[in-house]
């Protein structure tokens, strides 16, 4: 007896520091949602039921690598701090579960709950094997801590190897369940409508369109506010393509999308090299949609160096569009909850007049700062973060091109071959006022840039240095100005 009590007390200390290293890893990020362990891919079931935000996610149980995928499952409060919840949907008789949504049946269409009182949250999702993909259901009666797959699946097969990723919503004009679903190597988003969530009847195609260079995955549809006209809102398209993504504006009217922006032209939520597969809570209590999208790129991602996990998921953004001369523009604005976990804020003095370089009195490397630009004609200006010797990470705005971009060349890089090739990422930014408004994120290996309120957005994965956590602003030698000066150094969500 005194040997068991002697062993429980000497692996006991072990166990808890084993418990309590998590997410403490020197690449963790620390206000991302992440999981314990192990590799996560798309952001999955997004649904707000009960006072509570579910996140499923593409993960693999069993290691750190792409493989087995099964649905892991967090909850949180307020998109901010979550709680890690059992698997939800796992790998079963050779197949796996691949990306989809969740619903709540708040009227039982489905008929899945022998309970009117107590509806079912209804995951639609693609079961995948090697040979075909078709669309499945499972339910939960208790508010998602446990599923159950449907006898009947699947709910739709058409016999293909590619046919994934459905998203699904209840459309009140219509009063009818909406499925988008991809055909990846078509270029097209198939749309469906059922009103038991178990039969499907096809409606349109929408595509090919804009970006066809890579397979078209992961459709949300979702109707957002129009900034500046409370009573208008639009329908917004999201669809991901191999390690980028683009969006659509215009109208929907139950069966069929109908575009407003130029269809030659490719817009997208992130011009960054490691946001993907983003979809959306649409039933906030707001109404307002905010999305979540991985953060990773498909050309390194099982080759980052992360240990003992891979991949992790994007701040929460709301959503809404904008009119800028003859087009929709989509703008996202990070939510306003993670104010919640600054630290004390420092602002500096300024204005500050920059020619070369100028060293901020701060280093971190788990911040968000604000900052407004106003750069000299001709110049090329902007902030540095990550310094440590000749290494940096680059946030400039090309004044002549008028040009936002984000630069990671000067970072480690030896872990991926692949990898340097998207070092580099730009896209055109008018000047509001002759200013440009910055507001940047830092958390450990990710960095989000939301500029002109959220007008254009970039996210980029970096692998720095331990003591690379300096912050420089800089000029090509024409006099830039930098004011309105915010700084906030974030604390951890998991302490």
């Amino acid at each position: 007896m005194k040997k068991t009590i002697g062993l429980i007390l000497f692996i006991l200390p072990l166990i808890l520091d084993a418990q309590t290293s998590y997410y403490s890893e020197r690449f963790r990020p620390q206000y991302h949602f992440s999981s314990q362990k192990n590799w996560i891919n798309d952001p999955n079931g997004l649904v707000y039921h009960n006072g509570q935000y579910h996140l499923f996610y593409q993960h693999n149980p069993f290691g750190n690598i792409w493989g087995h995928m099964s649905w892991g499952h967090a909850v949180s409060k307020d998109l901010v701090k979550w709680t890690p919840m059992p698997l939800a949907l796992r790998e079963e008789d050779g197949k796996m579960a691949f990306s989809g949504s969740v619903v709540y049946d708040a009227k039982n269409t489905s008929a899945l709950s022998s309970n009117r009182e107590n509806p079912p949250l209804v995951a639609i999702f693609t079961a995948h094997d090697s040979l075909n993909q078709s669309q499945h259901l499972a339910y939960s009666i208790d508010q998602g801590k446990s599923w159950s797959k449907y006898s009947g699946n699947p709910v739709l097969d058409l016999n293909m190897r590619d046919f994934r990723d459905p998203n699904v919503f209840w459309h009140d004009k219509s009063k009818q369940w909406v499925m988008m679903v991809s055909m990846p190597n078509e270029k097209m988003i198939s749309i469906y409508t059922s009103f038991s969530l178990k039969q499907w009847t096809f409606q349109s195609d929408f595509g090919p369109i804009g970006d066809t260079s890579g397979v078209w995955e992961c459709p949300d549809l979702i109707q957002v506010p129009v900034v500046g006209e409370p009573d208008k809102k639009k329908w917004v398209l999201l669809v991901s393509q191999n390690s980028s993504m683009q969006y659509f504006v215009g109208e929907f009217d139950g069966y069929k999308f109908y575009n407003e922006n130029p269809s030659n032209k490719v817009v997208r939520p992130d011009y960054g090299s490691d946001y993907y597969a983003a979809i959306t809570y649409k039933n906030t209590p707001d109404r307002i949609p905010i999305s979540i999208g991985w953060v990773n790129n498909w050309n390194y991602a099982n080759e980052i160096p992360t240990n003992p996990w891979k991949g992790a998921m994007s701040l929460p953004r709301k959503l809404a569009v904008k009119k800028m001369g003859s087009e929709w523009v989509l703008v996202q604005e990070p939510v306003k909850a993670l104010r919640a976990i600054r630290s004390t804020g420092q602002v500096v003095e300024g204005p500050i007049a920059v020619k070369n370089g100028y060293v901020l009195p701060f280093r971190s490397n788990c911040f968000e700062m604000e900052v407004e630009l106003k750069p000299a004609i001709t110049s090329v200006s902007g902030i540095k973060i990550a310094v440590g010797g000749n290494r940096s990470f680059v946030i400039g705005y090309d004044a002549t091109l008028e040009q936002l971009f984000i630069d990671r060349t000067n970072t480690p890089s030896s872990f991926s071959k692949q990898y340097p090739y998207f070092a580099k990422k730009n896209a055109y930014l008018k000047q509001q006022n002759d200013k440009v408004k910055l507001h940047i994120f830092f958390d450990k290996s990710i960095i989000e840039v939301y500029a002109n309120d959220g007008e254009l957005v970039f996210t980029s994965q970096i692998f720095p240095e331990e003591n690379d956590t300096g912050i420089e602003f800089f000029s090509d030698g024409n006099i830039s100005v930098f004011e309105n000066i915010w700084f906030w150094p974030m604390r951890s969500i998991w302490k």
